[in-house]
């Protein structure tokens, strides 16, 4: 990249951040220190501004980069974690989205908590919580080190760890000073810029093939080096039984994850009412479907325009493939047009994990101080503008971790990470969640089970897979003490969640039906379908 690329891009980067920061003084400004302001906004947003929102913290730089990567170097196999990430949006719209708004108030917890209002769930929940966004929390650090490295040109590690310090910092102040509102409307800003900038790029790649998409695909097979296999499914997933069921189970995980994220769960809470929650995921479902599909183009477009070889050459994992295709629709390199076109691609790939780092520094935050603080806490001393306190402090102290921790994992695959989370999610939450909202049997010590019970095997499993050693391309790779046999644990643990939470329910010592369980399922039942005494 050259000097003049390296100058635009980082002064779009300066350009948001002084925007984002002024967004953030201003919210702080209008803040009243009440958890309802600093949790929920003040639970005053509209279906569409939540609906971008939520498009904002969803779409992060892995959809952005890597999918439009995976499709250049894949094909039709890339394709599949499009169909992945969207279809769980039906998973949230069908299954969760007006339920969480009723029984819940801030977070996942609050949801056991209104039937069965018992420490151990709160701070299981919590737990849970924390865990998956932390993790994804050191994905986007991760990716957001290696994004401005590059276009600094310094690739060492000393780079990387000032720009992971500095996406730290920013976040920290994103949630500590504005809270929900200024991290929704960042997000909203994130959205708008993401969508404009693929349609912009889209319709560049159409542009350049006349609007025939027969054309693009057929030269994106010929400049792929597989030909027609290149349109076929098992390109990447094909080659034996192993990689089946690991696409089946990572699969498994995107589609289940995403209505067990805490940052996705905790933007229920910003609007007024549940039939307001309903419509803000029908607008996100248009705004991520609709960028799933630019994505689908712009993966052949830079097959097509560049060829899978250079897409690889530049970036093992293909992560490069929309800002070369960009410096090449805007004319190629040295020219004008495609240093202003690549130093924007960056720049919203920049704003991208920006906002996406504080929604789950948000959730997390709460998650620390709602239910692990009020939980653990004693009763009488506690109060609201203590427990926001509370969450400002969680928020420096998870920037801190996240910082340390990215610095660690700068070497490490953030896809892996991003996998993890939504494995996590998907094993320990969204059992949970399910069997509160629709099982009338289900106990404490079931509730209990079931987050552990999901959580643990996640993440024991992926330390012992071949992502972290017994493979060439493995964490440590001159060691091997891998026993499972996948990439990713989701098809093992989230049955295992969904096991947990059964066993622990029909083993309980407290049976479901001692008096004042069925009149609490029945309240629980009643507030999640009419929204009567919802907060």
């Amino acid at each position: 990249m050259t000097g003049d690329q390296r100058s635009l891009a980082l002064l779009l980067f300066g350009v948001f951040v002084a925007a984002t920061l002024g967004i953030t003084t201003w919210a702080g400004r209008r803040r009243h220190g009440s958890p309802e302001e600093f949790y929920a906004g003040g639970r005053l947003f509209s279906p569409m501004e939540n609906g971008f929102a939520i498009a904002g913290d969803y779409l992060s730089a892995a959809s952005f980069l890597g999918i439009s990567g995976l499709i250049a170097l894949f094909g039709y196999d890339g394709v599949l974690y499009c169909v992945g990430f969207f279809v769980a949006w039906l998973v949230v719209l069908l299954l969760v989205a007006e339920l969480v708004r009723n029984c819940g108030r801030f977070t996942l917890a609050d949801v056991l908590a209104a039937r069965m209002r018992e420490r151990p769930v709160r701070i299981a929940a919590g737990i849970s919580s924390v865990t998956v966004c932390v993790l994804y929390l050191v994905a986007q650090m991760v990716g957001a080190g290696s994004l401005v490295a590059l276009l600094i040109g310094e690739t060492g590690g000393r780079a990387r760890a000032w720009t992971v310090i500095g996406v730290g910092t920013l976040m920290v102040v994103f949630v500590a000073l504005g809270g929900m509102r200024a991290t929704t409307w960042i997000q909203i800003v994130k959205a708008v810029l993401l969508m404009g900038g693929a349609i912009a790029l889209t319709t560049l790649v159409l542009v350049r093939f006349r609007g025939d998409l027969d054309a693009l695909l057929s030269t994106a097979a010929h400049n792929s080096g597989h030909g027609v296999d290149f349109l076929a499914p098992g390109l990447s997933y094909g080659g034996g039984w192993t990689a089946r069921l690991d696409f089946v189970s990572l699969g498994l995980a995107l589609v289940l994850g995403t209505a067990g994220l805490p940052h996705i769960l905790s933007r229920f809470y910003t609007v007024p009412t549940a039939r307001a929650a309903r419509r803000s995921v029908i607008w996100a479902i248009g705004l991520v479907g609709g960028f799933y599909l630019m994505t689908i183009v712009l993966g052949f477009g830079a097959a097509a325009v560049l060829g899978t070889d250079a897409v690889r050459a530049s970036n093992a994992a293909g992560n490069t493939a929309v800002p070369l295709l960009a410096l090449d629709l805007g004319g190629g390199a040295g020219s004008t047009g495609g240093t202003v076109l690549f130093a924007v691609v960056a720049a919203i790939a920049f704003a991208t994990i920006l906002a996406v780092v504080a929604g789950i520094t948000l959730a997390s935050s709460a998650s620390v101080a709602h239910d692990l603080y009020g939980s653990l806490s004693r009763r009488a001393g506690r109060t609201p503008r203590g427990e926001v306190v509370v969450a400002r402090i969680a928020a420096v102290g998870i920037g801190a971790a996240a910082i340390g921790l990215g610095l660690l994992a700068d070497d490490l695959n953030v896809a892996f990470l991003v996998g993890l989370a939504f494995a996590a999610a998907a094993s320990a939450n969204l059992p949970v969640l399910l069997y509160s909202l629709f099982w009338r049997r289900f106990t404490a010590r079931g509730a209990v089970w079931s987050v552990y019970g999901g959580l643990l095997p996640a993440v024991v499993l992926v330390v012992l897979s071949p992502v972290v050693s017994g493979d060439p391309d493995a964490i440590f790779s001159g060691v091997d003490f891998h026993l499972f046999p996948l990439q990713n644990p989701g098809l093992v643990s989230v049955p295992l969640g969904f096991l947990a939470g059964w066993l622990g329910t029909v083993t309980s010592s407290a049976p479901a039906d001692v008096p004042g369980h069925a009149a609490q399922h029945a309240e629980t039942e009643v507030r999640a379908l009419t929204g009567a005494g919802a907060a």
